[in-house]
């Protein structure tokens, strides 16, 4: 079997150093639609250096985009890439993340689940600085073909959409050239920026980045019920549920709770099409 899983599980972490600047932090901002108008001052503060604040989803890129597939290299994964499929995205920040920093990142595998017609690899990376811990980021990574080895199915992390009203509902254009300017941040897929390429894969045209597209929707939620802080952030998870198109609309809506906001992410102009689900921001 492609995927040892007694083998993956007791790999040695890999590690690396990674550092980033006020640069990439503000590219990443560029990249999720920051800065319309560019000089809104609410804007300013994923933009402007001198007042830069850094979105949690930003340790999904950090290290040049070696967060969220960091242990796919490890001991007992070998499998073809064409059949993976990034299911969903979990980060955990232990503190607000610095505008500039370095720091130290481990990456492993966390856990193997058998899904009966695909294996679901939880990818765990965490970075830590000389002051301490500072996120830990999980991403679910599908495997199809590759279940049915016997092993735990995993938990359920599915949400269900409460039965009323959205406190809250926000468009969010994506532009044209989102995703080309998205990857400068480290996902070079072509996927996303080559039409041949995106046809091979059974799309009309590239399609965004679903960490874009996560990032997006943890900057709305931010700016529309947390008055744009990102340090209120603790953790924010999603799940994949389909893709969305450059110069579409993504169609947020948010019940707010105590502690926390459920989110589903649509896109508008395919009659709602899913495209985010189960996705829950908590924080302070």
């Amino acid at each position: 079997m492609p995927i040892d899983v007694s083998a993956a599980l007791a790999a040695e972490p890999r590690r690396a150093e990674i550092g980033w600047h006020h640069k990439d932090v503000q590219l990443y901002h560029l990249g999720l639609g920051a800065g319309t108008p560019a000089t809104d001052p609410d804007e300013l503060r994923y933009t402007l250096e001198s007042r830069l604040q850094v979105l949690p989803s930003f340790a999904t890129v950090a290290g040049a985009g070696t967060a969220a597939f960091g242990g796919m290299g490890a001991p007992g994964i070998d499998v073809d890439l064409a059949a993976v499929l990034h299911g969903g995205q979990t980060v955990r920040v232990h503190r607000p993340i610095p505008v500039t920093g370095r720091a130290v990142q481990t990456s492993e595998v966390a856990a193997v689940y058998d899904k009966g017609k695909a294996a679901v690899i939880v990818l765990r990376t965490e970075a830590s600085d000389d002051d301490g811990p500072l996120w830990t980021n999980d991403a679910q990574i599908f495997v199809r073909g590759e279940g049915g080895f016997g092993g735990e199915r995993g938990p359920s992390d599915r949400l269900t959409v409460p039965e009323r009203a959205p406190d809250r509902t926000v468009d969010r254009p994506i532009r044209e050239d989102q995703a080309l300017l998205y990857r400068l941040s480290g996902d070079w897929n072509p996927l996303h920026a080559d039409p041949a390429f995106a046809k091979l894969a059974g799309f009309d045209r590239p399609i965004l980045h679903g960490l874009c597209t996560y990032g997006m929707t943890l900057k709305a939620v931010t700016d529309t019920l947390l008055d744009g802080d990102v340090s209120r952030i603790t953790a924010y998870r999603t799940r994949f549920a389909g893709v969305v198109f450059p110069g579409e609309t993504l169609r947020v809506r948010m019940w707010a709770e105590e502690g926390r906001v459920q989110v589903t992410v649509t896109a508008a102009e395919r009659d709602d099409a899913p495209v985010l689900a189960d996705t829950l921001v908590e924080h302070s």
